[in-house]
This record gives C-alpha cells, structure tokens and sequence, in this order.
C-alpha cells in the first residue's frame, strides 16, 4: 500500500512515483544479484573493472561510481577478501595501487549481468519495444538535469 496520494496534480506526485518505483526497481535487482551473492554496488565496480582493459586506480573507481574514495577502499577490502578483486601496484606511482579483476569476479559478473537481464525482461516485459527506448530517453535525459 502506498502511503502518498500518486493522484495527478497531487504534490510532489512524480516525485513519489518516480521514488516508489526506483525502490521498487532496486529491490528486484537486489533480489537477483543475491541469487549470485552480489550487490549492486559490488556488481557496479565489477562492472568498471570488467571492462576495464588496464587496472583502474581506485580514485577512478570512485569517480565511475559517483562515490567518495574511502567507500571504494572498503568495498575493495571486502571484495579482495571474497576474491572478487585484487589489488596490485601502480606503475606510474609506487604509493598508488590500482585495481584488477579476479577470475572469479568476471565469472560471478558475467553470472550477475544474466540475472540482471532477466530481471530487466521481467521489469519491462509489459512495455512495448517503443515505450522501453522512450523511458530510457527520459531517464537520461532526466538524470542529465540532476546536478551531481
């Protein structure tokens, strides 16, 4: 049960609904990444390093995932301790460590990114082909006018 009024015109009606939904959206997601024991944050860095063709420094992991760097060094910590990731030293910079996928990370992201797509197919299956572009159009261009 909703616990706001999501009739038009009320206020801050799109606000609710677009918040509701992300929730809700979220939560299934999250559902799905735990059938692999992932996060979405955990699958997010797997993500950047995935496809990654060098080990990225951990301040860019930051930046790609919109997050302050200590919240990526303990992500990695609990990644490195799982074998999901490691780290290794930083050529241009001995003080620096950078980032690198395990083969058991691209192996539990690669099984990640199925679910995901299953869950996606699930979440739009009632959208048409059209309605799906279109919402992805107004979810970029809507997430371009959010300041960051």
């Amino acid at each position: 049960m909703n616990d706001f009024d999501g009739a038009p015109g009320a206020p801050c009606s799109f606000t609710y609904h677009l918040v509701h939904a992300a929730q809700e959206v979220e939560a299934r997601v999250e559902r799905a990444l735990d059938e692999v024991g992932l996060s979405l944050a955990k699958v997010k860095l797997l993500r950047h390093l995935h496809s990654a063709k060098d080990p990225l420094p951990l301040g860019a992991l930051a930046e790609k995932n919109s997050c302050v760097k200590s919240n990526v060094t303990q992500l990695m910590d609990r990644m490195e301790a799982e074998g999901l990731v490691k780290r290794v030293p930083d050529p241009d910079d001995r003080r620096s460590v950078r980032a690198v996928i395990t083969i058991e990370g691209r192996r539990k992201y690669e099984a990640a990114a199925k679910r995901l797509t299953t869950a996606e197919a699930e979440l739009l299956g009632s959208f048409t082909a059209s309605e799906r572009e279109l919402l992805t159009g107004f979810l970029e261009k809507l997430r371009g006018g959010v300041a960051v």
